[in-house]
C-alpha cells in the first residue's frame, strides 16, 4: 500500500530527473473553476517517467540494478518509453516487450530511444509474461507498467505538485487504466481532495473491481486501449482507491473522441485518447461539478498522432 509519505520520498528522490509540469486555468465560462495539470509535457510525453525514475533510482540505491543487464518492462507504449528514457539517463540497457497492437508511433519512438524492442502477442498480458521470464532468466530489474510501489509512489508526484499550486482544489479527475497514476494521486491527496477515476466503458478495470470487491480481469477494447488497456486494475491502485474512497465513472469512446477534439479546438492541447478520458467526464456530464467547485483534470499523455482528429 502506498502512502503520502512514500509519494513525498519518491518526489524528493526524483527531483532533477523529472519535470515540474505546468498547471493551467482553462478559461472556460462555467459555474465551476477548471484547471488542467499538463502532465503530457513530462519527459517522453507522459506521467510514466516519474515512476520509471523512482523505480530505477531505488534499485540503484539498493544494489539491485546490474548496470550490465539493466531493466526490462512490458508496455503498449508509454511505460516502455519512460523506462527506456530513464535507463538511458542512468546509463543502463533497457529491454521493452510490446504487444503487436502497440501504436506504430510509440514503437518507432522506442526504437529511437536505443532500447531493445521485442514485439509479439495480441495483448499487454502476453508482453508482460514474456518480460517476467526475461527478468528471471537474465537478472534484469523488472519495471511494472503500473503495479509496483515505486512506480505508484513516483506517479503520485503529479498530485503533490497540483496540491502545492492549487491547495483549494476540491476534485481531481484522472484517467484509469492499470491504476498507477490514480493510486499515486489518491495517496498524495488523501484527506485533502476528492479523486475521481475515469475509465472507458470498454476497459472498466477500477469500476468492475469496486463492484466485485477485488481486482478481476475485464475485456480490453476501444479507442484508448493502447494506453488504458490493462486487463485488470493493479492491486496497489485498487487498495489505495478503497482506502481513500476513489469514485469511478465511465465514458464512451465517442465521449473520449469528442473530448480530445475539444481540447485541441478550445485550448490547442494535443493529447492521446487515454488522456482525454478525464476531460470527457466533464463534457459528457458523467461528472457534474457543483457551482463554485474547483476541479482539476489530469492530462496525462501526449503520445499520439496529431493528424488523427
Amino acid at each position: 500500500m502506498v502512502t503520502r509519505e512514500e509519494v513525498e520520498a519518491a518526489y524528493s528522490r526524483t527531483a532533477g530527473w523529472v519535470r515540474h509540469t505546468p498547471l493551467a486555468e482553462s478559461g472556460e465560462q462555467e459555474p465551476y473553476h477548471l484547471w488542467f495539470k499538463c502532465e503530457y509535457m513530462q519527459h517522453t510525453g507522459s506521467f510514466k517517467a516519474r515512476g520509471a525514475f523512482n523505480r530505477l533510482l531505488t534499485a540503484k540505491e539498493s544494489g539491485e540494478l546490474d548496470p550490465a543487464v539493466g531493466i526490462v518492462v512490458a508496455s503498449g507504449g508509454n511505460a516502455g518509453l519512460a523506462n527506456a528514457y530513464a535507463a538511458a539517463k542512468l546509463g543502463v540497457p533497457a529491454t521493452v516487450f510490446v504487444p503487436e497492437s502497440a501504436p506504430a508511433n510509440k514503437v518507432h519512438k522506442l526504437y529511437a530511444s536505443g532500447a531493445k524492442v521485442v514485439q509479439g502477442g495480441a495483448e499487454y498480458a502476453e508482453a508482460y509474461s514474456a518480460a517476467i521470464r526475461f527478468a528471471e532468466e537474465k537478472g534484469a530489474v523488472y519495471c511494472h507498467a503500473y503495479d509496483q510501489p515505486e512506480i505508484v509512489a513516483g506517479a503520485g508526484g503529479v498530485g503533490l505538485e497540483l496540491l502545492d499550486e492549487l491547495p483549494d482544489v476540491d476534485t481531481i479527475l484522472v484517467a484509469v487504466g492499470g491504476g498507477g497514476l490514480m493510486g499515486g494521486i489518491a495517496a498524495a491527496a488523501e484527506g485533502r481532495a476528492r479523486v475521481v477515476g475515469v475509465e472507458p466503458e470498454t476497459v472498466p478495470t477500477l469500476h468492475t473491481a469496486l463492484a466485485k470487491g477485488e481486482p478481476v480481469d475485464v475485456a480490453v477494447s476501444g479507442i484508448a486501449a493502447d494506453s488504458l488497456g490493462a486487463r485488470r486494475i493493479g492491486e496497489i491502485g485498487f487498495g489505495v482507491a478503497r482506502r481513500t474512497g476513489v469514485q469511478s465513472l465511465l465514458v464512451s469512446d465517442e465521449d473520449i473522441v469528442q473530448a480530445r477534439r475539444a481540447l485541441w479546438e478550445k485550448h490547442r492541447i494535443v493529447v492521446e485518447h487515454g488522456a482525454a478520458a478525464a476531460y470527457a467526464a466533464l463534457l459528457s456530464g458523467a461528472y457534474k461539478p457543483n457551482d463554485g467547485e474547483t476541479v482539476a483534470v489530469i492530462l496525462c499523455g501526449a503520445n499520439t498522432d496529431p493528424s488523427h482528429f
